[in-house]
């Protein structure tokens, strides 16, 4: 699906999942292409929002966002399914469960559409502050569809199954909109 090089990255081991503040494969337009790179995941946040990282960018009409939304800042992060936290707590365990979607049981490759910048400062913990630079993303949501709307009601990924659909001059509009309707299910 993706078809990136960048000889830097080199092969990666198979990812678990991918937790905020830590370093994920992320596809963004570079000068000769489309290349691969380890980014964290969080964006600065806006002036008035704290020092935590965003980690899903719902309100793309926002200034704050709308300098990255042009495609020189726009990213893919490849995955083959995402998780959300059940709303209530499963009376077994007192617990929320987590629930597992991807596009069906094969759990194909598709791509959440994204944003990127460099960020200067320090992230990681206070204890263990990581000097900047670092490249930093952030994952593009939009309303969640009929199947994960029953467990998170606010916002879902925006997923692409094409490369070309999120990397090109396709618009602000274009990208929210995008998003898995039919295929996408819960898995186990």
């Amino acid at each position: 699906m993706f078809r990136v090089i960048n000889r830097y990255v080199g092969n990666l081991p198979s990812m678990t999942g991918v937790l905020p503040d830590y370093p994920a494969p992320v596809i963004r337009n570079a000068a000769s292409g489309s290349e691969m790179t380890m980014m964290r995941w969080g964006m600065p946040p806006p002036p008035r929002a704290g020092n935590f990282p965003v980690t899903n960018i719902r309100n793309t009409s926002s200034p704050h966002w709308r300098a990255w939304l042009k495609p020189e800042n726009r990213c893919l992060v490849p995955a083959n399914s995402f998780a959300e936290y059940a709303l209530e707590p499963n009376p077994a365990t007192k617990k929320k469960d987590v629930v597992w979607f991807a596009l069906n049981d094969d759990r194909p490759l598709f791509a959440f559409a994204g944003i990127w910048t460099e960020f200067k400062g320090d992230r990681g913990t206070k204890s263990k502050p990581i000097s900047g630079p670092h490249l930093v993303y952030g994952f593009l949501t939009t309303e969640p569809n009929a199947v994960v709307e029953p467990i998170h009601p606010k916002a879902m990924p925006v997923i692409l199954t094409t490369m070309r659909s999120a990397m090109s001059g396709c618009g602000r509009r274009g990208m929210r909109r995008g998003r898995c309707n039919g295929p996408c299910q819960t898995t186990h």
